[in-house]
């Protein structure tokens, strides 16, 4: 394997064995990194996927770009679920590292790709809802499905970009550089770079949330002062108020799941890290898996036109078993039906 300089509070370690990161030591310990990620992980890709099929099943909903950034999100969280999992539980529980250090910033690449465009999306979506929350009477001149998926476009290929810098050369082995204390072969500088992107977006997110509620709330005291008054008009207002708070729990909740894992990341540039903090990072990450699996819930409890389409979905399911139930009584008086003729 090639050679790096390691983290300096694993000097134990020789060379640059990747042993030094598996920081999970007893057996419950990996136990339990083991039922958080299945559970997380599972529960993410099946919600995700259904937020995907309720979108894309719908013509009302696949031809809006709000909902296009939401498909976004829900296709990041899927891929983030499946590459973390199999990477950190093959990692962290199994212990195999018996894989080169390309192989390793490969899958690194593809979870830094999908959480990045995870939350990438979600600036899309909060962007979107400000464009028409604010200028509503321009929003679908402003924002068309041609630029939304342009927008999608230019998203994910930066985020790959970005992602993929430590493959291509920005990494600690090449450049002869310090390791980061979190990460195998992983530069520091470039984890600085990354959390400062991180930050960023999220500074974004909150800027753009902090004029959508302030239009939210005049929107809200228009209502109520024109309550009498029905048209297309005031039915839009209710629908960015609805969808604005939504997206509001949607990252009061990203906030809340990424914030340990941003602190301890900080933190690790800046002073070594005891192997007990190192493997409060390990259970940490799991966060962000809680963060993907999350989303989905608020969408269908407070976007009424998802939830009215997984209404219809089990109303169908449950037509379809109600059929299946009743076909074999059916055939059945059938026959003795025939035999008594």
């Amino acid at each position: 394997m090639d050679s790096c300089r390691t983290p300096a509070n694993a000097s134990k370690c020789s060379g640059t064995t990747m042993e030094c990161f598996m920081v999970l030591s007893t057996q419950a310990q990996k136990i339990s990194i083991s039922i958080l990620c299945g559970l997380f992980g599972t529960m993410c890709v099946f919600e995700n996927s259904l937020v995907l099929y309720l979108i894309f099943s719908s013509p009302g909903t696949r031809k809006k770009p709000s909902y296009l950034f939401i498909g976004s999100l829900a296709l990041a969280d899927i891929l983030a679920s499946i590459i973390f999992v199999c990477s950190f539980v093959n990692f962290h529980v199994f212990n195999k590292a018996g894989f080169s250090k390309e192989v390793f910033l490969l899958q690194l690449g593809g979870v830094n790709t999908s959480f990045s465009a995870s939350l990438s999306s979600l600036l899309l979506t909060a962007l979107d809802r400000y464009i028409s929350i604010s200028r509503p009477s321009e929003y679908k001149l402003l924002m068309t499905r041609k630029r939304a998926w342009t927008a999608l476009g230019v998203l994910w290929v930066t985020c790959a970009t970005i992602a993929c810098l430590p493959l291509l050369g920005w990494n600690c082995c090449v450049l002869d550089s310090a390791c980061s204390e979190l990460f195998p072969f992983v530069d520091d500088n470039y984890l600085s770079g990354w959390i400062c992107l991180v930050v960023v977006l999220l500074g974004c997110i909150i800027s753009a949330y902090a004029h959508v509620l302030r239009r939210a709330r005049q929107h809200v005291a228009y209502m109520e002062k024109h309550q009498g008054q029905v048209g297309k008009q005031n039915t839009r207002m209710r629908m960015d108020v609805m969808l604005a708070k939504t997206l509001v729990m949607v990252l009061a909740v990203l906030v809340l799941c990424w914030l340990p894992v941003l602190v301890l990341m900080i933190y690790s540039i800046f002073a070594r890290l005891s192997d007990q903090l190192r493997k409060v990072f390990a259970f940490c990450s799991t966060l962000c898996l809680l963060n993907s699996m999350v989303n989905p819930i608020i969408y269908a409890l407070r976007s009424k036109e998802l939830f009215s389409s997984l209404r219809r979905l089990f109303s169908h399911f449950r037509r379809q078993l109600k059929a299946a139930e009743e076909s074999p009584e059916a055939e059945s008086t059938h026959k003795s039906s025939v035999i008594e003729t």
